[in-house]
């Protein structure tokens, strides 16, 4: 006997069927369109694109603390300023730190030092006062510390991390950014005092031109240009110190207390930059100052460590500042030679 059949359970089987397929179906649209989103940059990551744009190019946004410069999400000059720094920076100060070096080697080697050709009769003339001197070596001391101790935070990583180890240098460099800090307010101090001490000394004249014309008698034996206290080297040396430590000392103040203005992340960047190409600079000219004033030449160093010079290296290098001192002069007086002056009675 045949079975009637059952409408109802008829429908529902295919109410289930439509409903299976219809929800296969949504399924499968979703993930097409998801893929397609994901696989298309024309489907949803445009939005995206320009916004990560933006965020790079610096776009500032609002933010609910004081400081607004933290409402810049991604700072790209950051990236640049740390390729400038350990790039060209770092690449053309080692170039400058030894090509100076090789230089004077070279020249010391072929010229050997330059003597008294008159020869040491031991008379001296008073060339500095104490306080000069002691000026002269504030600032020189602390220029050393402040070299060194800034060619540690570009170079130390690569010359005495490895030696060291990374904690030892991690202590070292600490150390040594406090004492750059700190000395950076003494060098300052020094080379004030310095420019107002000796600034009458040192403004350029034609007597200048002449002993730059014969490489001031370094290349040639015999050969002493005219020259007054200072000569146009030592007034190199002291324009160096005055305009570039004059630089690198306003930068460092900035740098000592950044944003205390309205410079930016970006100006202390730049900042940071001239500070460290000023620095490596005045380093190089300051390296042939002190082979000058130590092995270079003969004599040279007593101007600075007792105060007097060999009568006879004034009369070869500083021949106009001679004619123009008087015996009578205290502050450049003419003493004979130890054994030849009488004792001297106590006050």
């Amino acid at each position: 006997m045949l079975r009637t059949p059952n409408i109802s359970n008829f429908l529902y089987v295919a109410v289930g069927s439509i409903l299976l397929l219809s929800f296969t179906l949504y399924g499968a649209a979703s993930a097409q369109e998801v893929d397609a989103q994901l696989t298309s940059p024309d489907i949803g990551q445009n939005n995206n694109i320009e916004m990560w744009k933006a965020v790079r190019g610096g776009i500032q946004g609002q933010v609910s603390i004081p400081d607004k410069k933290a409402g810049v999400l991604v700072q790209s000059g950051g990236e640049e300023w740390r390729s400038i720094r350990n790039g060209p920076i770092s690449q053309y100060g080692v170039w400058g730190l030894f090509g100076i070096i090789a230089a004077l080697a070279l020249f010391f080697a072929l010229k050997g030092r330059i003597r008294i050709e008159g020869g040491v009769t031991g008379k001296t003339i008073q060339r500095f006062t104490l306080f000069e001197r002691w000026v002269h070596w504030i600032v020189a001391a602390t220029f050393i510390i402040l070299s060194l101790t800034g060619l540690n935070l570009l170079y130390g990583r690569y010359i005495i991390k490895p030696w060291l180890g990374p904690d030892a240098f991690a202590s070292l460099t600490l150390l040594g950014k406090m004492a750059h800090n700190y000395l950076g307010i003494v060098f300052i101090l020094g080379i004030t005092i310095m420019f107002f001490l000796w600034i009458k000394h040192n403004i350029p004249n034609k007597i200048d031109l002449t002993w730059l014309l014969q490489g001031g008698g370094m290349f040639k034996s015999g050969t002493h240009p005219p020259a007054h206290k200072f000569n146009a080297g030592q007034k190199i040396i002291f324009a160096a110190v005055v305009i570039g430590g004059g630089m690198i000392s306003y930068s460092g103040i900035m740098l000592l207390f950044p944003f205390s203005g309205d410079t930016s992340v970006q100006d202390m960047q730049g900042i940071q930059v001239l500070h460290t190409i000023g620095a490596l600079a005045l380093t190089v000219v300051i390296l042939a100052h002190i082979y000058i004033g130590t092995i270079g030449m003969e004599g040279a160093i007593h101007a600075m460590w007792s105060g007097n010079v060999e009568e006879n290296w004034a009369k070869e290098h500083h021949s106009l500042w001679y004619s123009e001192i008087s015996p009578s002069d205290n502050n450049a007086s003419v003493s004979d030679p130890p054994h030849q002056t009488p004792p001297t009675p106590a006050e």
